[in-house]
């Protein structure tokens, strides 16, 4: 995988966004930081992304028909859209080339932003696709078919997601999930991988974890050399991987302004201003 085809390809569709100076964002844990990941963008475009995100919403209610649905409009997107194509061949591409298919017998996926990855890589490489749902149901789609599962008799799946962070859509649902098929979920693969230790948590539970590539030094180099970002916003990366609670505490020091307009701002900003403050998060 040529990496900075594939950061050219996060900031072109918006998948990875970096603050403007002095402005980061607000993360749902209340927390701060300069850049927000949005995977499953690379389906094309935030407007693709969701449009299809609105179609899965309405599909997941008929669990024997949604895989189908949503593998359709994969496909039609992969026929037209060069960087979704793009992405989906290289990370068929990884597979083959980082694991041994004799060892996968299923690919899986689990609700939602799984789908835009699983399903067209599963019908690529020939696999019968497992689609997994919050509740731990399950359905396999295999041939165009959909059908219920009852016992996948200790058979190993790769499990396909769009990002890693702590690994907790994994511990909490999708190993058990083919636990109780009694499938073995050995593998992962990710499109990208925050480093928040989501990789050893999936070694610690025996399963082999891979990404395409990983938020480090690298993705930021990459962006600041390509021009996606400025040598301000890449000083400011590079403090906050090193450090990220330290990095944003020095700077609501320095700029005790941004959570007061914080709290005056829309009501999503308001509430994780006002959560971040109550509980002392930064320690200030």
């Amino acid at each position: 995988m040529d990496n900075n085809k594939l950061v050219t390809w996060l900031f072109k569709t918006d998948a990875v966004r970096v603050c403007p100076e002095n402005k980061p964002f607000w993360y749902t844990s209340s927390k701060i930081g300069p850049y927000y990941i949005n995977t499953h963008f690379l389906y094309g475009s935030e407007e693709k992304a969701n449009s299809l995100l609105k179609v899965i919403d309405v599909c997941k209610e008929n669990k024997m028909e949604c895989s189908e649905v949503i593998l359709e409009l994969a496909y039609k997107n992969f026929e037209s859209d060069e960087i979704y194509r793009g992405l989906i061949s290289s990370m068929c591409d990884y597979i083959k080339e980082n694991i041994d298919l004799k060892n996968i017998d299923y690919i899986s996926g689990g609700e939602r932003r799984d789908w835009f990855f699983s399903l067209i890589i599963a019908n690529l490489l020939k696999l019968p696709h497992i689609t997994i749902f919050k509740d731990l149901s399950a359905v396999l789609y295999q041939n165009g078919i959909s059908s219920e599962i009852k016992d996948l008799k200790n058979a190993n799946v790769l499990h396909i997601a769009d990002i890693i962070t702590e690994a907790s859509s994994y511990i909490r649902a999708w190993i058990p999930a083919i636990t109780a098929l009694n499938g073995n979920l050995k593998y992962s693969l990710v499109v990208i991988d925050r480093l928040q230790g989501g990789a050893e948590k999936l070694e610690s539970a025996g399963v082999a974890s891979h990404a395409l590539m990983k938020v480090n030094e690298d993705l930021f180099d990459g962006a600041l050399e390509e021009g996606h970002i400025t040598a301000t916003q890449h000083h400011m990366l590079m403090k906050y991987l090193d450090d990220p609670t330290e990095t944003m505490r020095s700077f609501l020091k320095e700029h005790p302004e941004f959570l007061e307009n914080s709290l005056k701002s829309d009501p999503k900003t308001a509430e994780r201003a006002k959560i971040c403050i109550e509980q002392n998060i930064y320690g200030l």
